[in-house]
């Protein structure tokens, strides 16, 4: 509780986060890595609280491919069965064999008719077979359809395509020590206007009951014009950030998240992007600096953005508290 009050004093709790004040009632980190809550909504049935649009848009591409091949085979084995049950000699053109080239060619004849391709060799013999085979064909275009939707959707979806760096680091700064985090644009899309908030989570003790607190972090730049460049987001800890004077096992005694929102407008998709991303206390390398991740061409004439380098840091000494509590008095 007297930590509470002492970081109190230096900055004033937010109360609009959404992540809930009664620690009690969380668990684990606000928001994982990818950006993404870690939330887990239960109480409904599971058609009712999950989407099928959204979990398709947001799956990765061999997810996605996965999803549309894998429910292309199991329409057609289902269909091909049903051709198997009603028997081959309602399907005209088929040449008798084993049971399991009966059914093979079953599954070419349904493949055919769902995708409307209809190669003529094999065709339906009888009412019941035509039935199923002109509603396999509805369901073919139907499914077409929509996987034609969910491709473009994906295609179309305004992403911001930055890369945050895997650590923040603790780092020297202007004398004292900063908080640092470092993110770059990895496609060759152009974000213009970019703009960055940084939160700081901890749990606190108030009165015997552990509450969640949150902190906006000032930065030194919290807009930049053009994101074409990597670009690291810099908390300087002075008497007025909730930082000051914390130790290293402190930020993980009160399970500090260093939450990280980024807008930005892609003049590509005419719209804005945003990212997200977050730090625990294991994330953050103290005394450390991120080491330059551009510099310019042999010729002199172009700057190269080395993505590789996102991650390079170097270690360094750090000022010692006393030394660190004597400038930012000073100042």
């Amino acid at each position: 509780m007297a930590l509470l009050r002492k970081i109190n004093t230096r900055a004033k709790a937010e109360d609009n986060t959404g992540f809930g004040a009664n620690s009690s009632y969380s668990g684990g980190r606000f928001i994982n890595r990818d950006g993404s809550p870690n939330i887990i909504k239960r109480g409904l049935p599971f058609w009712d609280r999950n989407s099928i649009y959204h979990t398709l848009i947001g799956y990765s591409s061999w997810k996605f491919l996965l999803v549309v091949i894998g429910g292309f085979v199991l329409i057609n084995l289902a269909f091909a069965s049903l051709y198997y049950l009603i028997g081959i000699d309602h399907l005209g053109g088929m040449a008798p064999g084993t049971p399991l080239e009966n059914f093979g060619e079953a599954f070419f004849f349904s493949a055919q008719t769902f995708t409307t391709v209809g190669y003529g060799r094999i065709s339906p013999v009888g009412f019941v077979t035509s039935f199923i085979a002109a509603l396999e064909a509805l369901i073919g275009l139907l499914c077409f359809a929509v996987a034609t939707g969910l491709l473009y959707g994906r295609f179309a979806k305004p992403k911001a395509y930055l890369r945050f760096s895997d650590y923040a680091v603790i780092a020297p700064y202007r004398g004292g020590t900063a908080f640092m985090i470092r993110m770059s644009p990895f496609k060759n899309n152009q974000l213009l206007d970019a703009e960055a908030k940084v939160s700081l989570g901890m749990k606190v003790d108030e009165g015997g009951q552990i509450m969640n607190r949150f902190f906006n972090l000032d930065l030194e730049i919290s807009k930049v014009n053009a994101l074409t460049l990597s670009w690291t987001l810099v908390h300087p800890i002075t008497e007025k950030s909730p930082l000051y004077n914390l130790k290293p096992e402190e930020y993980e005694s009160l399970s500090t998240e260093f939450l990280i929102f980024i807008k930005a407008f892609d003049e590509s998709f005419s719209n804005n992007v945003v990212a997200r991303s977050s730090y625990t206390a294991k994330e953050i390398v103290f005394g450390a600096k991120f080491k330059p991740m551009y510099y310019p061409n042999e010729e002199r004439n172009k700057t190269i953005l080395d993505l590789g380098r996102l991650n390079e840091i170097e270690m360094v000494a750090l000022p010692t508290p006393v030394l660190i509590q004597e400038i930012n008095t000073a100042e």
